[in-house]
């Protein structure tokens, strides 16, 4: 990936992040933790990780309800030209990873 892509990854990143913080209820903790793009630019899924762990279900609803605000906000907000289709997901590497750190530190 070059430094271009990656800049704009990280600027729809932060962006996401604000609008979730700003939109979501403090029932739970919901962190943006990386945002790839598939179709040739035209979507791009940003991963969460939610905490505690038993309201992801809850809070991916949420967030896949509120997708299309999202993709305002960031219209809004950010001097992108051309926001992609925007769309949620959990992200199972980071719990992976926390799984790992877990085992590693009993």
């Amino acid at each position: 990936m070059n430094k271009r892509n990656e800049t704009y990854l990280q600027q729809l990143k932060e962006y996401a992040a604000d609008f979730v913080s700003l939109n979501s209820n403090r029932t739970s903790l919901i962190t943006v933790t990386r945002a790839k793009l598939f179709d040739g630019n035209e979507k791009v899924t940003f991963f969460v990780s939610v905490f505690p762990e038993d309201a992801e279900g809850p809070a991916i609803g949420f967030l896949m309800r509120k997708r299309g605000e999202c993709k305002q906000y960031i219209k809004e907000n950010s001097r992108i030209q051309r926001v992609p289709h925007v769309e949620f997901a959990i992200d199972d590497g980071e719990k992976n990873r926390q799984k790992v750190d877990e085992l590693l530190s009993e």
